[in-house]
């Protein structure tokens, strides 16, 4: 016989063991384990504060066998340099005056040029008191010139024609009836208390010839009525008369309605220096060099273009460099303003008082128009 089952006792729970007892109380319990949080997440906090609060660059003993970190820094030479000022503007304006015009030192000017002048103008504006003449041009056009010319050499005058040859006068060219100049006659009496008388006969058209020419009455007296009279040859027609132009360049007048009150060939406020020597021999070599390269070329542009360019020149007369060139179109007709400026160069070295007033480079800028 079997002995009789016994019921196992009950098992008991599992707890976590804790320094104090939990409340058997869900509320109290509850307010227990945020305590108890609260505390633990302090305690964390206090022992990570230092790794958290410790700067990134803050120094460090790096360990023995740590390659240190280099890095290197190139400063540009002219970083911190001060910059130079800006250039101040000239002391002067170059204009160009009219070679026709008589030397006259101006009482007071800025402008410069090849030679000296005082501003004059055939017809006077009243209370003129400006440095240029009053000129008629365009008015979205600035320029300095105050005349027109040709640089050009004159080209050589054709050779004479043939001299004509001398033909008798034509059978129907009219003769005038022409008697020489009568004397006076004296007539005398017999009686010698009278009276004698001097008369002189008039003939018809007396002239200065030693006897009558026969011919009409009333024709008219003209050169070559009964002269030799020159044969005209169309093969070899007589050379046409030619308006000498000024050896000066062609201009594009600036329009100026204010001028002056002096009377005189027209010029312009100026005084001679080696820099408006220089810059008008320099101008006008640009300005050959332009119209032989358009007359080799055919190069052509619509009327009105406007090209810009800006060049530097050093005090050896090169240019060193084409800085800019501005224009509504392109292509031949700007390249060759470019070489009218680049193929006379060098243009020959710059005096001392140059080289004082303007350094060894200047930047210049000329306008070309084509018409």
């Amino acid at each position: 016989m079997s002995p009789p089952l016994e019921e196992p006792p009950p098992r008991s729970r599992r707890r976590i063991l804790l320094p104090f007892r939990l409340s058997e109380n869900s509320d109290t319990r509850a307010v227990q384990i945020g305590i108890l949080g609260t505390i633990l997440l302090h305690l964390i906090l206090l022992l990570l504060a230092p790794r958290l609060l410790q700067s990134p660059y803050a120094a460090s003993k790096a360990p023995a066998h740590a390659i240190p970190r280099t890095f290197s820094i190139e400063i540009a030479p002219d970083a911190f340099a001060p910059k130079p000022p800006p250039k101040a503007p000239l002391p002067f304006k170059y204009v160009e005056a009219n070679p026709n015009a008589p030397d006259n030192v101006p009482d007071k000017t800025n402008n410069v040029s090849f030679m000296n002048q005082q501003v004059a103008q055939e017809k006077p504006t009243p209370n003129g008191k400006s440095e240029a003449p009053a000129l008629q041009g365009r008015k979205d056009f600035q320029n300095n010139q105050i005349v027109t010319g040709e640089l050009s050499k004159p080209e050589p005058p054709s050779p004479p024609a043939a001299p004509a040859e001398k033909l008798p006068p034509s059978p129907a060219a009219p003769r005038r009836l022409q008697n020489p100049l009568s004397g006076d006659e004296s007539q005398k009496g017999t009686d010698v208390d009278g009276f004698g008388s001097n008369h002189s006969k008039v003939l018809e058209n007396p002239q200065q010839v030693p006897d009558e020419v026969k011919g009409i009455r009333d024709a008219p007296l003209v050169d070559g009525a009964t002269a030799w009279m020159p044969q005209v040859d169309p093969r070899h027609p007589q050379p046409r008369k030619t308006l000498q132009m000024q050896h000066v360049r062609p201009a594009i007048f600036a329009d100026n309605q204010f001028g002056t009150s002096n009377i005189g060939p027209i010029a312009i406020n100026a005084k001679w220096s080696n820099y408006g020597v220089y810059m008008q021999r320099l101008i006008e070599e640009v300005q050959v060099s332009w119209d032989k390269i358009l007359a080799q070329s055919q190069i052509s542009a619509p009327s009105g273009t406007q090209v810009t360019v800006t060049f530097r020149l050093n005090s050896k007369g090169e240019i060193t460099a084409i800085v800019s060139h501005q224009s509504e179109i392109q292509g031949p007709a700007v390249e060759a303003c470019m070489s009218a400026i680049t193929t006379p160069a060098p243009y020959g070295a710059w005096s001392e008082d140059m080289v004082s007033v303007l350094g060894n480079e200047q930047e210049m800028t000329f306008l070309f128009f084509y018409q």
